[in-house]
């Protein structure tokens, strides 16, 4: 049964589950931002630990390839290291899933702190789709909304 679940989650599969299982939370977070659904499941660690669980089976999966982890080391010294790394599909996805994960943590985030300053939901729509598509733009514009709603400037919460 085991052997089965891991000869079907290839990475390829892998891939195509995780971009596909985390549009329902974004779905979710764009329409129903301050429904209970939202806060029990998608602003919750509910979704982190689906991730997680997904991470740590790339990193599984790597480790029985031999996957060489020291080589990840060497993204530090120069982009040229960096697409060196990126031509390995195990390391591609181990960083989509660590992308895929960090956006939609930021757009839990956007939806809780819109709450704390009662921002209309409709101005929601475009920082969370930005930050589901591009992530640190979207938190941006999020920031410039609730710059103008609250009237304030702060640089820490």
């Amino acid at each position: 049964m085991i052997e089965q679940i891991y000869n079907y989650f290839t990475i390829e599969m892998l891939y195509y589950w995780v971009n596909l299982g985390v549009l329902p939370f974004w779905l979710i977070l764009i329409f129903f931002p301050q429904s209970y659904l939202s806060r029990y499941l998608v602003t919750s660690i509910f979704p982190i630990l689906v991730l997680s669980g997904a991470y740590i089976f790339v990193l599984y999966k790597s480790y029985l390839n031999s996957f060489n982890f020291d080589d990840n080391f060497n993204l530090y010294l120069g982009i040229n290291n960096i697409s060196e790394l990126f031509s390995n599909d195990t390391f591609l996805m181990m960083f989509w899933i660590h992308f895929i994960s960090i956006n939609l943590f930021t757009g839990g985030w956007i939806v809780n702190d819109s709450q704390k300053f009662s921002i209309n939901k409709i101005l929601l729509i475009i920082p969370l789709i930005t930050t589901y598509l591009i992530g640190p733009l979207g938190l941006f514009i999020y920031w410039l909304i609730r710059i103008f709603h609250a009237k304030s400037i702060k640089l820490y919460d």
